[in-house]
């Protein structure tokens, strides 16, 4: 299990995007994650008229390490750990550190 996932809002904590938050649209690796909106780059795009795609400079979202971003707790208005606890029933979930909750992603 991981404690970032596809759909959750994070916080950028450190680096260029630092203090901007996103969401997780994709899962690289283990280490790495695309947040929609953060570590964008400038892409030379040629025009594919067979995916009616128009050419220029486009900006693409880039990977960003894991360790640079922490997941958005909306309850406190902050970012915040995540940590792994084992249900009554056996399901394994998420909760915030600070506050306990569960992670609704």
């Amino acid at each position: 299990m991981r404690k970032i996932r596809k759909g959750d809002s994070v916080v950028v904590i450190t680096g260029r995007d630092k203090g901007k938050r996103g969401e997780v649209t994709r899962v690289v690796d283990a280490e790495h994650v695309v947040v929609a909106g953060i570590n964008q780059a400038k892409k030379h795009q040629r025009p594919n008229p067979m995916k009616n795609e128009q050419g220029g400079i486009v900006n693409k979202d880039m990977p960003i390490a894991v360790s640079n971003v922490a997941v958005w707790n909306p309850v406190t208005q902050k970012a915040d750990r995540v940590g792994f606890r084992v249900l009554d029933d056996g399901r394994k979930v998420r909760f915030y550190k600070s506050n306990g909750e569960l992670v609704n992603a």
